[in-house]
């Protein structure tokens, strides 16, 4: 019987709720929808910033010089507590690369070097591939792996199935006593790019270097084993890890006009990978949040709390800046009510997924019901984004924007993520959408409940 009160109480919380939202905010999400969809200002500042500084790698001077660009602008928009929040980061460097087939012919391979990756020894490395479609298949090649080039030629299902060859690849080959290893890049499609992102070592295995061919290539390298013809590769990188450098998490807000110390988090992370432009990934989730907290400011509505923008570094090769800003804001973190995070690219947005209590999620629910204009009115569950995961950890819901990602990792990660595939009317609805969600649950006369 208490269930079923439960459930009767839910309904009718939801109904009474879900109309009080459409009656309260609906002109004024119509009013950021339009000034979103009409305003060319996220588009021009994301031009800059991936043509000015391009990729922004934790460490780089292009991501510091980024940064030091956006707490400007902030500024300049008249946004409080503008501040870079230091945090030590890793540093990488690719150093010069390459890959080059010598046998049964010669060809220069598309390669990219995988963050975290060891070098080889100087004059590189001379050996056969082994191509292996799977961890299975290593395991049946066994000691056949010794003192050869591991590749994997593993195809793409999703990315959080296939990363696993990527990040763990390279122990893997090293315990079956590989000298180097490769992956076929982890995405769907390819115009002969590679895919870099972050790997790691396990403990006690010996390091070997680790890179990404294109799909083409391994395909082909596949195609040849398999015809019974032997592969031989020199291997040549000057991949190493350096000591941690100062970065900055970047926060600029608006203040709440009631309860000032209740905040909203909206963000993505500036820092990227240092090819291309970072532009999808995730420059355009940035400068959305930055330009969604903007628009609510220029249209003169003063929600009740704060609303902050943070912009994270370091979540790339580290995951730093995340960490770094739940520890710096440790005796806040009771009052953060939501934090929500765009780094799915800047496609066609469908809406939020979200991670917190059922009550809170009947409210943005009826949040998304506003959408409906821009399409992007779907709740799904699922908001544990990377950056927004440890302020989860602390019990704050979280929300991630979901857009269209079918073309997201044709571009991930690689030389191709650069602004030209930025569409107009696309970007500004993920700005409309990120805009409305945050003012309405920073508006409200109840606290999100958590």
């Amino acid at each position: 019987m208490k269930f079923k009160n439960h459930i009767v109480f839910i309904a009718l919380f939801s109904l009474i709720f879900g109309n009080s939202i459409k009656e309260s905010y609906e002109n004024v999400s119509l009013n950021i929808i339009e000034k979103s969809l009409m305003d060319s200002t996220a588009y021009n500042r994301l031009a800059y910033i991936c043509d000015t500084f391009g990729p922004r790698l934790s460490g780089s001077k292009n991501l510091e010089k980024a940064i030091d660009w956006i707490l400007k602008e902030m500024k300049n928009d008249g946004f409080s507590n503008v501040q870079g929040e230091r945090v030590k980061v890793p540093v990488w460097i690719r150093g010069e690369e390459s890959v080059t087939l010598l046998k049964p012919f010669y060809k220069e391979l598309s390669i990219l070097g995988l963050g975290g990756s060891v070098g080889t020894r100087r004059g590189g490395i001379t050996a056969e591939v082994l191509v292996v479609n799977d961890w299975e298949e290593l395991e049946i090649v066994g000691d056949n792996a010794k003192g050869k080039i591991v590749l994997f030629n593993a195809p793409f299902v999703s990315y959080g199935k296939t990363v696993g060859y990527r990040y763990s690849g390279a122990s893997a080959a090293a315990k079956q006593g590989a000298v180097a290893s490769m992956i076929r890049s982890i995405g769907p499609w390819s115009m002969n790019t590679p895919h870099t992102g972050v790997m790691a070592y396990k403990e006690n295995i010996h390091k070997i270097p680790h890179v990404a061919l294109t799909m083409e290539d391994a395909m082909m390298l596949r195609r040849i084993q398999d015809r019974g013809d032997k592969i031989i590769v020199k291997m040549s990188m000057d991949a190493k890890m350096v000591a941690d450098r100062w970065s900055r998490n970047v926060v600029g807000e608006i203040k709440g006009s009631e309860y000032p110390d209740e905040i909203i988090v909206l963000g993505g992370h500036i820092d990227s990978w240092d090819v291309g432009q970072g532009a999808q990934d995730d420059g355009g989730g940035c400068i959305a949040a930055w330009e969604a907290v903007r628009i609510i400011k220029e249209l003169d509505l003063k929600p009740k709390r704060t609303i902050r923008c943070v912009l994270w570094t370091n979540e790339e090769n580290g995951g730093k800046g995340n960490k770094a800003y739940r520890d710096m804001h440790k005796d806040e973190l009771d009052k953060h009510v939501l934090a929500i995070e765009s780094d799915g690219g800047v496609f066609s947005p469908k809406g939020f997924g979200f991670s917190g209590s059922e009550s809170a999620k009947l409210i943005v629910e009826k949040i998304h019901e506003l959408m409906k204009p821009i399409g992007a009115h779907t709740i799904s569950d699922g908001g544990r984004a990377a950056d927004v995961t440890p302020l989860n950890d602390e019990g704050i819901p979280v929300m991630s924007l979901k857009v269209d990602g079918s073309k997201y990792f044709w571009y991930h990660h690689t030389n191709a993520d650069t602004f030209d595939k930025i569409d107009f009317n696309e970007f500004n609805r993920c700005v409309a959408a990120m805009a409305i969600m945050a003012y309405v649950v920073a508006d409200m006369d109840e606290r999100l409940p958590r």
